[in-house]
């Protein structure tokens, strides 16, 4: 038992305490989109080359970061770090503790925008992970961002000298080819200009992409890329994050956790080539600002895109959608999760394939649990 004047406090202190006492490499990660997947493919990827520590789950915010630290063993080889973030200077305190090796930038997408205004407020905000890289540390940066110059003028304001791209477009990472299959994607890239091939039990281009920022990481730690890309095939999408469910012969793909515009696009488009009936049942992208209604009605290309045999939403904001919605494509509306639920998992038979999505507030694994009560 410690007795301390202020409990958050003593938990920062004992984070900074482990953190000081280790010798582990270790890599914080943001972004607006993906933090999540890229840690846990750093987990199995480093993993592949000692014993590695990783955030539990999304435990990002200011208890997460001190308590990720606390209980890093103290003979971790790796340590891996996500940080989140809703407000300028949070990463900037978070990542202080932690005093990363080497700073890893998923991608910048229109989240939180009620209190950033802007995506060149949300780029500058996660730009603050690299002020606290240890001297030399590499920054890696997506490559196919629209803000990725802004990054990289960011990093260089931040004094980092080593600056390292990866994507479609990355000068270090490059993605060659994603081939989707039953049982996930086949990935060819190049890394360092060294042609790597490998499996991920995951579908989705921008999974493909997460796990070239994750091997380039791999890359700068001098580690072992091939044994590494190796390891990936055990990864699987997470709960929440695209983990696919049996349910009586419907596929759910459940992206219940999070959304914003970018991660809905990432989505439908993976509804896109899924088999048999495609039904997507949308909930409200929250935090959008000012402009929700129009990021919610800007939606409707990427649903189309997915053709979509039917499309149920629900939420405030989603109405702006339904509005855009060609009326052979309308499942249903409701003004929320719990009411649209029964009837979406009505509709449903066996061969669908339904994607669930929205934000963790708009509760769409209410959804899961219809089609399960329905379906099971």
């Amino acid at each position: 038992l410690l007795m301390v004047a202020n409990a958050q406090r003593g938990l920062e202190d004992v984070g900074c305490a482990a953190r000081a006492r280790s010798g582990a490499e270790i890599v914080s990660v943001t972004g607006s989109v993906g933090k999540t997947t890229a840690k846990e493919m750093l987990r199995l990827a480093l993993g592949a080359l000692g014993t590695v520590h990783a955030s539990a789950g999304s435990l990002n915010n200011h208890w997460g970061v001190p308590l990720t630290l606390a209980q890093m063993p103290r003979d971790a080889k790796y340590a891996v770090v996500e940080i989140g973030m809703n407000h300028f200077g949070e990463i900037r305190i978070l990542n202080s503790f932690v005093r990363p090796h080497l700073a890893l930038v998923t991608a910048i997408a229109p989240a939180h925008l009620e209190f950033f205004g802007s995506c060149e407020a949300i780029a500058d905000a996660k730009s603050e992970i690299f002020e606290s890289l240890v001297q030399g540390g590499p920054a890696i940066l997506p490559a196919d961002s629209p803000w990725c110059e802004r990054l990289v003028a960011r990093a260089k304001m931040a004094g980092v000298t080593d600056i390292r791209t990866f994507g479609e477009r990355g000068r270090d990472a490059k993605l060659v080819s994603a081939s989707e299959d039953a049982n996930g994607l086949t990935v060819r890239a190049e890394i360092c200009d060294v042609p790597v091939s490998f499996r991920l039990g995951a579908a989705g281009r921008h999974n493909a992409v997460d796990a070239l920022g994750a091997l380039l990481c791999v890359a700068a730690l001098d580690g072992d890329v091939a044994n590494a890309a190796a390891a990936l095939k055990e990864f699987t999408a997470l709960k929440g994050r695209g983990a696919r469910l049996k349910i009586g012969g419907v596929t759910v793909i459940d992206e219940s956790y999070n959304a914003n515009p970018a991660s809905m696009a990432a989505a439908l488009s993976v509804l896109a080539g899924a088999e048999g009936r495609k039904i997507a049942v949308l909930g409200d992208m929250l935090e959008m600002g000012r402009d929700a209604d129009d990021r919610h009605a800007g939606l409707a290309a990427a649903v189309a895109a997915s053709r979509a045999d039917a499309v149920f939403l629900c939420g405030p904001h989603m109405k702006a959608l339904w509005e855009k919605l060609p009326a052979p494509m309308r499942g249903a509306y409701a003004e929320d999760s719990a009411k649209l639920a029964p009837e979406a998992a009505a509709a449903l038979r066996p061969g669908d394939t339904v994607l669930v999505k929205g934000s963790n507030g708009s509760r769409m694994s209410a959804v899961i649990d219809a089609v399960k009560a329905r379906m099971g």
